[in-house]
């Protein structure tokens, strides 16, 4: 590779990017990777410097490459992966967090497990094709992070979790070294969970800034933008602001990763579109009445399930609609050309 594409190596580029660089790039393009998202200004890498650019035509996220010319973005390259959620108040919207990362680092804080969260984070990593990680932080504030371990693996389906202290140091190295040489982690949690002191533990320095968390467990503090921080030994992380509505976006056949157990048993009743409640021969209501799946699991994955269908049905009816206008402006001018 030429010195600047050796450059961009460190920012994740490959030889795959290249060619779909190519696909999209003018004659006077140059690639960059999106750093940094303010809105109606973004921050980009290009090997050697970064810069500030301003798009019209395209909606880049942090941790898209793209090709700029100018201080103008003018196209995104194919995503590698995307992490996509249902916009807040919208219903048939989707709103992309992050693109191309390669892990996605499902964090939760000692102080506060909640297993059904995750499962919805996880639902949300699965979805965009990374591999999912889960992250317990804060583990010294805990006499019990071994127990809390398995609980989590357990509501992660078999997902691997990494028990980490920004005070005690441990876990640390094992998150970073899963980012070397130049892998791209996003981080997927609530506010107050402790990202931020996490990035600023692999750091080694305050660079993300904290503040403490106040009495009602929300952090005060939330990132205000998505941004992508470069790490000394090689990596990177997409830090993004606290979701408050982790809503989610398409794909319900990824509730197969995260409940395998649930819908290895639904294999197992009588009939194939069993609803588990009435159905004689339900493997699900036998499992439930003798304990072996938990109640609050069973009810997670349905809400989820029940979600990501009520998404998909409006995305289809919208989709619809827009190929029935589109056909009807086609056939009107087939009437036109047709007229004497």
């Amino acid at each position: 590779m030429p010195d600047h594409d050796s450059q961009l190596a460190v920012l994740g580029w490959d030889l795959q990017y290249e060619e779909k660089f190519k696909q999209i790039a003018g004659p006077r393009d140059a690639p960059a990777r999106v750093v940094a998202d303010f809105g109606a200004e973004y921050v980009l890498h290009d090997g050697s410097a970064t810069l500030r650019a301003t798009t019209r035509k395209v909606d880049p996220a942090v941790g898209d490459w793209v090709a700029f010319e100018g201080g103008a973005i003018n196209g995104i390259v194919d995503r590698r992966t995307v992490f996509s959620r249902r916009a807040a108040g919208v219903e048939t919207l989707e709103q992309v967090l992050a693109a191309n990362a390669d892990l996605a680092f499902v964090v939760a804080a000692a102080t506060d497990v909640n297993t059904r969260r995750i499962e919805r984070y996880l639902t949300i990593a699965w979805q965009s094709g990374a591999v999912p990680i889960v992250v317990l932080t804060k583990a010294d504030t805990t006499q019990t992070p071994e127990a809390m371990r398995a609980e989590l693996e357990s509501a992660a389906g078999g997902t691997t979790v990494i028990v980490t202290s920004s005070v005690s140091g441990e876990g640390i190295e094992e998150v970073a070294r899963l980012l070397r040489p130049a892998r791209t982690a996003v981080l997927l949690g609530p506010s107050g969970t402790g990202k931020s002191t996490l990035i600023n533990a692999i750091l080694g320095a305050e660079v993300m800034r904290t503040r403490e968390i106040h009495r009602s467990g929300e952090g005060r503090h939330m990132t205000s933008h998505r941004q992508l921080v470069q790490l000394p030994e090689g990596g990177m992380i997409i830090d993004t602001p606290g979701l408050r509505e982790a809503q989610l976006w398409g794909g319900e056949d990824v509730l197969a990763n995260i409940f395998e157990d649930v819908e290895a048993l639904a294999f197992q009743c009588r009939f194939s579109d069993c609803a588990h409640e009435t159905e004689p021969g339900c493997a699900i209501k036998s499992a439930l009445a003798d304990g072996s799946l938990d109640a609050d699991r069973f009810k997670s994955y349905r809400k989820l399930m029940r979600e990501l269908r009520a998404v998909a049905a409006k995305t289809d009816a919208r989709i619809r609609i827009e190929d029935r206008k589109k056909w009807k402006q086609i056939t009107m001018a087939a009437r036109t050309r047709t007229r004497p």
